[in-house]
């Protein structure tokens, strides 16, 4: 505690701008449907109260219950974005967001398994299952939550970072395990 912190100029502008960018955008609409820490997106082509039921259906298709709500919106970006880019694609979002009703996102999470259930071959549910798959899951909010470290290979391989960190298994002799490379 006794140390003295240095900031050169570039660091200053960068840590104030992202304290700065994050109380500003804590304000966006998307961000009062977040129960963790202060985040929000910017929707282009869908409404708030849309955004709120794709948030709804999404932690209905992967629910985490401690995973931040930040993971989540990732994907609402996602969709938003592809939305933007391509009509037809916005259509299937708002026909599928009808199709679940105005209550969906406020409804029980059971109620919320069987309308999803209902429409689970439907062009909006597969799109919005793989959007929420491929961008839920290769993501760093989700990596840190289920202690993903990431590929190994720019750190060196597995070999050496914990490939054998299995605690709960006995060790194995050095004779039975094998040659190590150099």
């Amino acid at each position: 505690m006794d140390a003295l912190v240095n900031l050169n100029r570039r660091e200053l502008i960068k840590t104030t701008t992202g304290v700065l960018t994050g109380l500003v955008v804590a304000g966006s609409p998307l961000a009062l449907i977040a129960r963790g820490a202060a985040w929000a997106i910017d929707l282009g082509a869908l409404t708030s109260a849309e955004g709120a039921a794709l948030m709804a259906v999404t932690r209905t298709i992967a629910p985490h219950d401690k995973l931040d709500e930040a993971a989540y919106a990732l994907v609402i970006q996602a969709l938003d974005a592809d939305a933007t880019k391509d009509e037809k694609f916005r259509a299937t979002l708002k026909e599928g967001l009808a199709q679940l009703g105005s209550g969906f996102s406020s409804s029980a999470e059971n109620d919320r398994i069987e309308a999803l259930k209902k429409i689970e071959s439907s062009p909006f549910f597969q799109s919005v299952r793989l959007k929420t798959l491929q961008v839920l899951y290769s993501n760093p909010i989700a990596y840190a939550y289920f202690g993903y470290e990431g590929e190994a290979f720019s750190k060196g391989g597995y070999l050496r970072r914990g490939f054998n960190d299995l605690r709960w298994l006995p060790e194995v002799p050095p004779e039975d395990s094998g040659p190590l490379p150099a």
